[in-house]
């Protein structure tokens, strides 16, 4: 076997993985979910500790957002697996939420799922659960192994969790599945949020899921995103928001010029605006929004509306066209130059 042909061998091994690996990505086997959580072999399940405090609630939704639960410990073996991983993670961490209360009826503590505390680790510290001045319904854990009770609206730091048997992974988006929906033409996932923001909530909840505040770029993605928004006109949404409009991918809050939430600059075809406006820097308005009718708009930050975040995935076809052309560009002159050199430059002679 020549060189080449064992260079050229291993090229297209390494193109194979390249292929493949992120749609192994996310499996049970492969023991992966986000790449902020920690695999705990056994417990099995993967943790995150938030640093940002939040208040009880607030630490619930977060960690739904990114496909987990608010943490708390089945057993005795699970909270020491998960203190023993936060002392070595975060040992300034002192106290974190977990996911019980007894918001629903006073003294009756239960975990987010229902379950009584009684059924699940319940390892109190001493004189504890109190309900100090009646206003203390939430818990919280401490790095010794004990709870609390402690007051709902005060923030803590907290703990996320995903079991590893309720891992689902959505094969055509490469992630957790959560509710996204693939669109083949456009090689990218999106997800209608019905819960209306401003826009700097609204990324915030993107990125939280890993993903992105929608942009339209061509006319393609401004009529498919159009489609989307049909969807929300049929619901019976609450709240005091603007309707028909939904935030987008851009801003110029840093004021250095209008770009998109990935740092490029936004498109510069005037047919993708309402009124053929491409914002300027005099523009009063700082952040992006999208009519239902796929037009980009500017709108102001603090208006509260509905959003669409996106994903761009890298499909299994696009990863084939990408295979084929690089062993294309493969040429035995090419590859026999290169190893030549290699061989030269460890050669002490």
């Amino acid at each position: 076997m020549t060189i080449t042909t064992m260079f050229t061998k291993t090229l297209l091994i390494y193109f194979i993985v390249f292929l493949l690996s992120d749609y192994a990505y996310g499996q049970r086997d492969k023991k992966f979910f986000r790449t902020d959580y920690n695999y705990i072999e056994t417990t099995q399940g993967f943790y995150k500790i938030h640093t940002l405090q939040q208040t009880w609630a607030d630490a619930k939704r977060v960690c739904a957002l990114e496909g987990a639960s608010l943490f708390y410990a089945e057993n005795r073996d699970e909270a020491n697996a998960v203190i023993s991983w936060w002392k070595t993670v975060q040992p300034n961490v002192a106290w974190a939420f977990v996911g019980i209360s007894d918001i629903i009826t006073e003294s009756v503590f239960e975990t987010i799922d229902g379950r009584l505390v009684s059924e699940v680790y319940n390892q109190w510290q001493r004189g504890e659960p109190n309900d100090l001045n009646g206003d203390e319904d939430c818990v919280h854990l401490n790095l010794s192994g004990d709870l609390n009770d402690y007051r709902c609206d005060g923030e803590s730091y907290f703990i996320c969790k995903k079991s590893l048997a309720s891992l689902e992974w959505d094969s055509h988006c490469n992630m957790p599945k959560s509710g996204y929906t693939f669109s083949e033409d456009l090689s990218k996932c999106y997800k209608l949020h019905t819960t209306p923001l401003n826009w700097m909530d609204a990324h915030t909840v993107c990125r939280t899921e890993q993903t992105y505040l929608a942009m339209v770029s061509n006319q393609l993605e401004a009529e498919y995103l159009a489609n989307v928004t049909e969807s929300a006109s049929s619901r019976r949404i609450e709240g005091d928001y603007v309707k028909g409009i939904f935030h987008a991918g851009f801003h110029n809050r840093l004021h250095e010029n209008w770009q998109t939430v990935r740092g490029t600059p936004i498109p510069s075809d005037a047919s993708l605006w309402w009124d053929n406006h491409v914002p300027t820097e005099d523009d009063r308005e700082q952040c992006g929004s999208m009519f239902y009718t796929g037009s980009l708009n500017i709108v102001n930050c603090a208006t509260k509306s509905l959003f669409i975040c996106e994903r761009e995935v890298v499909t299994l076809a696009k990863r084939r066209s990408l295979l084929t052309i690089g062993l294309q560009q493969v040429s035995p002159q090419r590859t026999v130059l290169c190893v030549s050199h290699t061989s030269d430059s460890r050669d002490p002679h």
